[in-house]
């Protein structure tokens, strides 16, 4: 069957996480990717943090799926040849070099249009152009920092901390795969292509926007009542860090459950949201907590919210996490376990959807990675096996109009 993006052919420049991350995705939807590498090394993520020597790294095969790869050195005259070959045979480009470097190599924007008047340019970047730290070379952590994460993640008691969660790399990414879809259906109306850019500190500031929200609030009243400081602590004129607080209006925490003596992860996320305040008292046992005034409403409960979490927590002292939310679900209680990622990659549910699967890899095997987070009910996403350094070059080049004897040429030549 024919998948959305069929006939839409890539050229990924892209390395490490927020290109790969966004070229992999188009790819799983029928888009052409193809992998451009230097001969020889190949993304720096195929030889990090590997776990078999000599055979790509989980951290290369986790954000390649689908994907073919050609190694191809621009820096020969044959090599440019071929960019320029392709190019005009390509719809996308995605690149997350550093700034001008597609332009030191030869391929400005206007020479590009030239080339290809369709064509999309799309790019990665630590900053948006004409920020001053737009030259500021920018990792996961410097984007989560720079982009207000760090600043209102962690417990007030405690410096700026930093998500597990990709929210620099990974996120930034999904951002650039919404602004080339955008800018492919831009060209079925107007037939041209443009430049389409995603900075990291902007994706992750699109993320934390609820954070913004909170200070425009702090600015007008001075407090947030929904974070634990209110009422008891003092607020600065900064949106403070709130440990584990739902900050949404509905107070949550992270509460402990049988066995958190000696599994790090035994605790469970419990909310406590106005309209299942009822069922919540329910579940506890605790109905004379329904009409009494000094529990009934959330501005009620807010001053006395850690000791009904430490009730909560004592309820919860004989259940294991998954006991106590198959418990709590039959009363419509926002909650879930803490799961850890051992427990995710495992997990029946997740294998079912297809959002943890199993692939082929030439060199591994079998192994484990994420599969497609959107679900389609005319789609069936289906994840291969990332491609070996070079595995599709001479195919490409083939595809692209090269004769055997040219591509032997451009082999001799060190040009792929």
């Amino acid at each position: 069957m024919s998948k959305p993006l069929d006939g839409i052919k890539i050229i990924d420049f892209t390395h490490v996480q927020a290109g790969p991350a966004c070229t992999q995705l188009l790819a799983w939807y029928g888009a052409d990717v193809i992998k451009v590498e230097r001969p020889g090394a190949g993304d720096v993520t195929r030889s990090q943090l590997r776990d078999i020597p000599d055979a790509d790294a989980l951290y290369f095969t986790q954000l390649n799926s689908n994907k073919r790869s050609l190694t191809l050195d621009t820096k020969t005259k044959q090599g440019k040849e071929v960019l320029e070959k392709l190019i005009r045979q390509s719809d996308v480009l995605v690149e997350n070099f550093g700034p001008g470097a597609l332009d030191r190599m030869g391929f400005t924007w206007d020479y590009i249009r030239e080339l290809n008047p369709g064509m999309i340019v799309a790019s990665v970047k630590g900053f948006s152009d004409g920020h001053h730290y737009e030259d500021l070379k920018v990792y996961e952590n410097v984007a989560q920092c720079a982009g207000g994460a760090a600043s209102t993640t962690g417990f007030w008691d405690g410096p700026p901390t930093v998500s597990a969660a990709a929210l620099g790399d990974s996120n930034t990414g999904m951002h650039l795969a919404i602004g080339i879809l955008t800018a492919l259906m831009h060209r079925t109306k107007t037939g041209k292509g443009q430049k389409v850019a995603v900075s990291m500190q902007d994706a992750v500031i699109n993320l934390c926007r609820v954070k913004l929200r909170d200070q425009l609030r702090l600015d007008r009243v001075g407090y947030l009542e929904e974070y634990p400081q209110y009422p008891h602590g003092e607020f600065t004129d900064v949106v403070p860090r709130g440990g584990n607080a739902g900050g949404g209006g509905q107070p949550g925490w992270v509460l402990k459950c049988k066995g958190w003596e000696t599994d790090p992860n035994a605790y469970i996320y419990f909310t406590i949201q106005g309209h299942a305040w009822a069922p919540i008292c329910k579940a506890l046992g605790r109905e004379e907590w329904i009409d009494d005034p000094a529990y009934n409403t959330p501005r009620a409960r807010q001053d006395k919210i850690f000791d009904i979490f430490a009730i909560i927590e004592t309820w919860l002292s004989d259940k294991t996490k998954y006991e106590a939310v198959d418990i709590l679900r039959k009363f419509d209680i926002p909650c879930a376990p803490v799961l850890s990622m051992k427990e995710i990659a495992e997990c029946p549910s997740l294998r079912k959807s297809g959002t943890i699967v199993e692939v082929e890899h030439k060199q591994r095997g079998t192994y484990l990675t994420v599969g497609s987070p959107v679900k389609f009910s005319d789609l069936k996403v289906e994840v291969t096996g990332s491609p070996l350094l070079g595995e599709h070059t001479d195919e490409v080049l083939a595809q692209i109009g090269y004769s055997k004897e040219q591509i032997a040429e451009l082999h001799a030549a060190k040009a792929v």
